[in-house]
């Protein structure tokens, strides 16, 4: 079978069933004494495009998209490793810039590597700590379904062929990591991600868009991009947060437009 064909979840799903991967339900692996680590890579011409973006903010973003994981984790960010691949002829001045959007996070790099490749990738791991982490697999009937902020910013962005930077929500997701059933933060699209909340959980999403509130010049459609880095929670009381649906007995996610049936794509690797 292809990865074009398994997808992201298929591969996954096949790891662990051989035994060469475990404990990989949540957005970052948890280990003794609440240390929290996670990864994400950023590929050039597949997470960016560089007259798309200045190397400011793609150092801003490399760092994001892994502080996100930490923030739905409930952690406190302790630090980053920044591995850096890229051709011969970048610019030093270029790649200062780059660290200099890391720095901007206010969570320091503690060590790394540099490489050589044939385009530019960066791989960060960023760790901290929680004295406690949801997951996604803890969601029941009767919860609410909550949001930290608005959504479809990257995919109005993606349309105007720019990219926005990353919200970070550390102090969100210490206060959700407190009390909430399941967190993850919103990368592959609304309906993609909760669908993991479903699916762990083993129960149904109801989500009514009407109530999810747009990012300024997102349309509907633009829920479906992903890469929001928002973060979805169940909670037994919204808490002040964005209240946008609800779990139920069942199974899958249930889209609804004013109480009518309403699909959104997400985003799936290898397809």
């Amino acid at each position: 079978m292809k990865l074009s064909e398994a997808g992201e979840l298929g591969l996954l799903a096949e790891l662990e069933r051989r035994g060469l991967a475990q404990r990989i339900e949540n957005d970052a692996a948890a280990f003794g004494a609440g240390v929290i680590v996670t990864q994400d890579a950023l590929v050039e011409d597949v997470h960016f495009r560089l007259e798309w973006i200045s190397w400011r903010d793609l150092g801003w973003r490399a760092a994001a998209v892994n502080l996100s994981d930490l923030a739905a984790s409930g952690a406190d960010a302790e630090g980053l490793l920044v591995t850096l691949a890229a051709p011969g002829d970048v610019q030093v001045e270029d790649v200062v810039e780059l660290y200099e959007g890391i720095a901007e996070t206010e969570v320091p790099v503690l060590g790394g590597d540099v490489s050589r490749a044939g385009r530019i990738m960066l791989s960060v791991t960023a760790i901290g700590r929680s004295e406690r982490v949801p997951g996604r697999g803890g969601a029941r009937p009767g919860d609410q379904l909550v949001v930290t902020g608005p959504l479809g910013a990257a995919g109005a962005a993606f349309r105007r062929e720019s990219y926005v930077r990353p919200p970070l929500r550390l102090t969100e997701g210490k206060q959700l990591g407190a009390h909430a059933n399941a967190v993850l933060d919103i990368s592959d699209g609304l309906a993609v991600d909760a669908g993991h909340i479903a699916s762990r959980s083993g129960c149904r999403v109801v989500i009514e868009l009407e109530r999810v509130p747009l990012a300024a010049g997102a349309e509907l459609s633009d829920l479906g991009f992903g890469e929001d880095y928002e973060l979805l929670a169940a909670v037994e009381s919204p808490s002040g947060h964005i209240l946008i649906g609800h779990c139920e007995e069942g199974a899958g996610v249930e889209l609804t437009l004013n109480g009518e049936p309403y699909e959104l794509g997400g985003w799936q690797h290898f397809r």
